[in-house]
């Protein structure tokens, strides 16, 4: 089987709704998976954004939400997910706001692409005490099982000067 990460907000390579983002309500979208690995014990969920600050020019890649051990037998997340509404479990990481939770895509130019990973492990992660996307990427190295990745766009419609 291969995993599959979808959302009913936006399609692989479509836009983001302006509600998930800085210039709408910022709430996450709602993310539905499938296909995972018999063995799966939890999964992780990385979203970033490999085109910061420009496009035409990217220099890092700027995280928005870092979530791990989410229970395996869950399906997905609601549109909105916050700390409270989390499934049983779940763990939070630090964006690149340096806080918890999801913070929508806010890009200062240009269009960007804002990457959904869905990581499948093959066990439950220890307390990392809210880790930055590289202390779960390292914690994660040798437990992946299988992985998805669902990617939306998003340009600020701003407004004519």
């Amino acid at each position: 089987m291969t995993v599959v990460l979808t959302s009913t907000a936006f399609r692989h390579g479509g836009e983001v709704p302006s509600r998930c983002t800085c210039e709408g309500k910022d709430v996450s979208p709602d993310l539905t998976w499938t296909g995972l690995p018999a063995d799966t014990k939890t999964l992780a969920l990385i979203v970033d954004d490999p085109d910061a600050p420009d496009p035409a020019a990217p220099k890092r890649t700027y995280v928005h939400w870092v979530l791990y051990n989410i229970p395996a037998g869950t399906a997905g997340l609601p549109e909105g997910a916050t700390a409270t509404g989390l499934p049983a479990g779940t763990l939070e990481g630090v964006n690149d706001w340096k806080r918890t939770g999801y913070g929508g895509p806010c890009p200062p130019i240009g269009r960007h692409r804002y990457f959904h990973k869905l990581y499948a492990l093959d066990c439950e992660l220890p307390d990392l005490r809210r880790p930055t996307k590289p202390a779960l990427e390292a914690a994660m190295r040798g437990h992946v099982l299988g992985q998805a990745e669902l990617m939306g766009t998003y340009q600020k419609k701003g407004r004519a000067k």
